[in-house]
Parts: structure tokens; sequence; C-alpha cells
């Protein structure tokens, strides 16, 4: 009996300290920006460089990273800029990451066969692409420098010189005083960033270009 009474008396501790102990809760790291930066391989020009673009493409770095989505899911996407905004740009970009700006899709160029036209009706952020001003075919495109960023160009549309809408079905969000997801305002984690960077920001200009980032303000 008393060995028996010797044996059930631990068991019981050990099941009250069990029932009682708070339980540990396990920590889950929030999500950060993973980017690779590499050499860009030709497939990834495709149709967005032509001979005699300003910038060679060994000067161009392909940046992989995730990116929140408008699905609130994390998604890959690819952007090829110039080797000596690598840098700042990815900063910029960790920072909307944290903050989860959304952006719609972020794919190359070559994927659209270069036509920015294109690129804008799927709502597409891109850099690089050696072509001329859309609505201004005498200039060329800071973006064919590699040094320039049109993020969400549906909710984030350019007004060429003669009123024209970029794209077309972003002339909606014209109206800046009602924000929506991806659209990009003063003070938000895309502007505060590109601010940190020195970047400039077309929807200051007039007509404005609201998708539009430049290091250089063109």
């Amino acid at each position: 009996m008393d060995i028996a009474r010797r044996t059930v008396v631990p068991v019981l501790a050990l099941s009250l300290v069990l029932a009682t102990a708070p339980a540990q809760a396990t920590a889950i790291p929030a999500p950060r920006l993973a980017a690779h930066v590499a050499d860009v391989p030709q497939a990834k020009l495709g149709a967005s460089y032509q001979r005699g673009c300003p910038v060679p493409p060994g000067r161009l770095r392909l940046i992989e990273m995730n990116h929140w989505g408008f699905d609130g899911s994390v998604h890959r996407g690819e952007l090829i800029v110039h080797q000596d905004v690598v840098r700042p740009l990815l900063r910029v970009f960790a920072q909307a990451f944290d903050g989860r700006f959304p952006i719609r899709r972020m794919r190359v160029m070559a994927e659209y066969g270069g036509s920015d036209a294109a690129a804008m009706a799927d709502d597409n952020t891109s850099a690089f692409n050696c072509r001329r001003v859309t609505g201004d075919p005498r200039a060329l495109s800071r973006h064919s420098y590699g040094d320039a960023v049109d993020i969400n160009p549906l909710e984030n549309p350019y007004v060429d010189g003669s009123g024209g809408v970029h794209p077309a079905a972003g002339a909606r969000y014209l109206d800046r005083d009602r924000p929506v997801k991806g659209m990009i305002v003063p003070g938000d984690v895309i502007m505060t960033g590109m601010n940190s960077a020195g970047w400039q920001w077309g929807g200051r200009w007039q007509p404005p270009d609201f998708q539009h980032f430049s290091a250089d303000g063109t």
C-alpha cells in the first residue's frame, strides 16, 4: 500500500503542474523583404533593350524580390534597374514591404514586348525600358537609363501634355482626395522611402505622372 501511494502522488502532482502552467506561445517572425540581385540575362531584356540605348546591359541589374499583393499575400517580383540605384531602391522597397504597401504585379518589361501601354494597362510596376516618353515621342524616357520606377500605374495614372490619361482606365483615380489600395499619397511608405533616397515624384508635375519616381527628377 505504501509503495502504491508513493507511485501515485508524483504523477498527480505532475498533472497539476501541466494543467495550471500557462501555454508558451511560439513567436512567428514577421515576413521581411527577401531580394536577390544578379546580372540581367538577355531573355529578361527582350524588346525592352535595343542597340543604341544609353545604358549597356552590363550596367543593369535584375532584382528579384518579394512584395505584398492586392490579395494580402506575398508574391515574388522582378525589376531591372541601373546598377547604381540598386541599394537605394532596395531600401525603399524594404520600407514598402514592412508597411505592407500593395503592389499589383512586378514583371520585367520583356514580358510585355517593351510596350509601356500594355504594362500600364496590366497595372505592372516596372523600371528599365529603353523607349520614348509615352505621349511625347520626341523625348527619351528616363526609364531608358534604369533609374526611374513606375508603381501601380492604374491607381497612379500618368497625364500627358495633351491631357491623355495612361492607362485610360486610370482616369477614375485622378481624384487623389479619395485614396484607394495601391494609390501613392504624400506621407505614405513609398513617398517617405523615395524622399529618403533623394528620388523625386512625378505626381508633383503639371500635368502629373503619379506612378513615376526618378533619381534625377525627370
